[in-house]
């Protein structure tokens, strides 16, 4: 689990595939010294397990099932990636809960600046589009936002400067793809509630 505040960009090192498997190493000197070999990073907001630890490297074998799902397989040497690890019971829960299971990828409509922060809207496929609301939250390549505006399948996000400078949308541009997560919470409310009305709806 964890809360969708990046703890450090990373620089992507390798991004080789070995059958159908995609070796991947990054460059994270400030987080390398806490991870051990079988520990859980969320890299762009996909949960991740390090195969391999020789700080300031972090690897990590991704399957083909998450190389479907996320954008990870595009990475390139010098790709700056979102890292954070597991949220813990002494740390204050500064975002919101983020599994690390990447649900689709939302495309940049717009990038523009908006006082000293920056305006971003976002298409998300259809299927996600029920699990947002206005105010809500959402995981973008692994950041905790919070939802300015929703019209349709298009998100808008007010992103402070912090989180510019701080995380890998520094480099991002309008066309670009980025991995999305919707709140877990509403996904479960929306099974435990048809599971609920549905008998009612049917009477």
């Amino acid at each position: 689990m964890f809360t969708g505040l990046i703890q450090e960009v990373g620089l992507t090192q390798r991004a080789e595939r070995n059958g159908q498997d995609l070796w991947l190493s990054f460059e994270a000197p400030k987080l390398a010294g806490k991870v051990k070999i079988g520990d859980s990073v969320a890299v762009n907001g996909c949960c991740l397990t390090a195969v391999e630890v020789k700080a300031p490297l972090l690897s990590f074998q991704a399957v083909p099932e998450t190389t479907k799902r996320t954008m990870l397989g595009l990475l390139k040497k010098g790709d700056p990636v979102n890292l954070e690890l597991p949220l813990t019971l002494s740390e204050p829960l500064g975002g919101h809960f983020v599994q690390g299971h990447v649900d689709g990828l939302g495309q940049i409509l717009e990038l523009e600046p908006e006082g000293q922060g920056c305006r971003m809207k976002i298409r998300l496929p259809e299927v996600l589009v029920p699990y947002v609301v206005e105010k809500g939250s959402i995981a973008l390549d692994g950041i905790s936002l919070t939802v300015a505006d929703i019209k349709g399948d298009e998100v808008e996000i007010a992103l402070v400067p912090h989180t510019m400078q701080n995380t890998n949308l520094k480099g991002k541009k309008k066309d670009d793809y980025l991995q999305v997560e919707v709140d877990m919470l509403a996904k479960y409310i929306e099974k435990l509630s048809a599971g609920y009305l549905s008998p009612r709806m049917n009477q």
